[in-house]
């Protein structure tokens, strides 16, 4: 069985914002700053991999480690590898050094020709193609495990648009960004498609979660 495209620990504001307006390389997710995330930044396993002690162990910690179990590969858009301004510089690696957290491969979806990307325990694969072929490649690389779907908001919406997402869990953060891209726009319905389910997180966060139906 081909693994599930699954969405995960996707932080979105209480007005559908997943990132900001005015995305630069200094400011990812522009002038939301780092409001979507101190959640997860406050979880015992976030602060693991940072080699930090302390941290929650409740609802939000347990969501973000399944984030990291049973995934070989993962899909993204260009606006997660690079969110400067014009084409991907050759020499940018991304934002996560010289060893990034994935330990799979990365298909980056852009329109740009690179050559593929291999760093410590990742590669990352530059392709122009569709949803559907990006995906029938990442279940190729993956070898049944499930592929991860990691945005940024654009690309989710075109997964979603094209009903290639089996699982999706978006988490709603109590914050109003008022501007940058919404995640639910042209979503109408989606709980037709979807069995939805709503868990409170800790500090103020709500948890959807979601499994498409099979006809």
């Amino acid at each position: 069985m081909s693994g599930r495209l699954k969405l995960s620990n996707f932080a979105v504001s209480l007005d559908g914002f997943g990132t900001g307006e005015g995305l630069t390389e200094q400011e990812p997710f522009g002038h939301a700053g780092h409001r979507l995330h101190p959640w997860m930044m406050a979880t015992r396993f976030w602060r693991e991999m940072a080699g930090q002690e302390g941290g929650s162990t409740g609802v939000n910690n347990e969501f973000l480690k399944a984030h990291w179990d049973g995934f070989g590969a993962e899909i993204m858009g260009r606006g997660k590898f690079w969110t400067g301004a014009g084409p991907i510089p050759d020499e940018w690696q991304g934002f996560w050094g010289a060893e990034p957290p994935f330990h799979t491969p990365v298909i980056v979806l852009t329109h740009q020709q690179r050559d593929d990307l291999q760093l410590e325990g990742t590669r990352f694969l530059f392709r122009d193609t569709t949803p559907q072929e990006a995906l029938a490649e990442a279940r190729e690389l993956a070898a049944g495990l499930d592929v991860r779907l990691g945005g940024g908001v654009r690309t989710v919406r075109e997964f979603l648009e094209a009903d290639l997402v089996d699982e999706l869990h978006v988490v709603i953060v109590p914050i109003l960004l008022g501007r940058g891209q919404r995640l639910w726009d042209g979503q109408e319905a989606l709980e037709d498609r979807f069995d939805l389910r709503f868990e409170p997180g800790d500090d103020g966060i709500m948890h959807v979660v979601g499994t498409r139906r099979r006809a």
